[in-house]
C-alpha cells in the first residue's frame, strides 16, 4: 500500500454534458493577446505575432461556476471570457491539420486577471502568475464533447456584467485558429489528455467589484454564471 506525507490533493474533476463522466485536469494553458481589440486595449500592436502562452494552476478551476471569493491584493480585477479546449490525446509538434482530432471538447471559461498586479509584473518584465494565477481564478462550465458539435466558426462569445454587455464578438475574429494554437503550443510543450487551453479573449474587458454578477457564454455551448462574493 502506498504511504503519502499527506493526503493527495484532490483531482480537479470537470462535468461533461450529456454523460455521468468527468473531465480530470492535468495542465492549463492560455493564449494571450488572441484577438486584436484586445491587443489594442491592451496597448500593443495587434499584428499577427506568433502566439504566446501563460498558465494557470490546475486548481483554480471553478467547475460550473457559482459564488467565486474575490481575490486579495487587487484593486482592478478584470474579466476575460474565453473559448476552452479540452485535450483527449497529446503529442509533441502536432500538425495543424491533425490539430482538432486531439480535441476532447469544448466549454466556455473566464480568465479573471488580477490587472494592476499584471501591469506591474509586465513593466517590470516579472513572470505574470500574481496577476494570472490566482485561487479560483478559471471557472469554467461543463465541457460538450467534439462528438456532440463543434462551436461555429462564426459563433457569438459575450460576456455581461449585472446584465449589461461588457464583451461581445465572433470567435472567427481570433488571430490564431484553434488548429494553430494547438499545433504550435505542441511545440513548445507535450500535450496530454486533460490539458485545458484558454484560447483568448476579444475586446471589452472591464473591472469588476465584490457583489457583481457575471454571466457569459459561446453559441452552442453552456452558459457560465458567476458571482464574485
Amino acid at each position: 500500500m502506498t504511504q503519502y506525507t499527506f493526503a493527495p490533493p484532490a483531482e480537479t474533476l470537470i462535468p461533461v454534458v450529456g454523460s455521468d463522466a468527468l473531465f480530470p485536469v492535468r495542465r492549463i494553458y492560455c493564449v494571450g493577446r488572441n484577438y486584436a481589440e484586445h491587443a489594442r486595449e491592451m496597448g500593443v500592436d495587434p499584428d499577427r505575432e506568433p502566439p504566446f502562452f501563460f498558465s494557470k494552476p490546475r486548481d483554480a478551476v471553478v467547475p460550473s461556476g457559482g459564488n467565486i471569493p474575490f481575490p486579495p491584493a487587487t484593486n482592478n480585477l478584470q474579466h476575460e471570457v474565453e473559448l476552452v479546449v479540452a485535450m483527449a490525446k497529446g503529442g509533441k509538434d502536432i500538425p495543424e491539420a491533425e490539430a482538432l482530432s486531439h480535441v476532447y471538447g469544448y466549454a466556455t471559461g473566464i480568465d479573471f486577471t488580477r490587472r494592476d498586479l499584471q501591469m506591474i509584473a509586465r513593466e517590470k518584465c516579472h513572470p505574470w502568475e500574481p496577476g494570472k494565477g490566482m485561487d479560483h481564478g478559471a471557472p469554467i462550465t461543463a465541457i460538450v464533447p467534439a462528438t456532440a458539435g463543434t462551436p461555429a466558426a462564426d459563433a457569438a462569445i459575450w460576456l455581461k456584467v449585472n446584465g449589461e454587455t461588457r464583451q461581445s464578438a465572433r470567435l472567427n475574429q481570433v488571430i490564431w485558429s484553434v488548429p494553430e494554437v494547438i499545433s504550435r503550443l505542441s511545440h513548445y510543450f507535450e500535450l496530454a489528455p486533460g490539458d485545458l487551453i484558454f484560447t483568448g479573449t476579444p475586446g471589452g474587458v472591464s473591472t469588476v467589484v465584490r457583489g457583481d454578477s457575471l454571466t457569459c457564454g459561446i453559441d452552442g455551448l453552456p452558459e457560465l454564471e458567476v458571482v464574485l462574493i
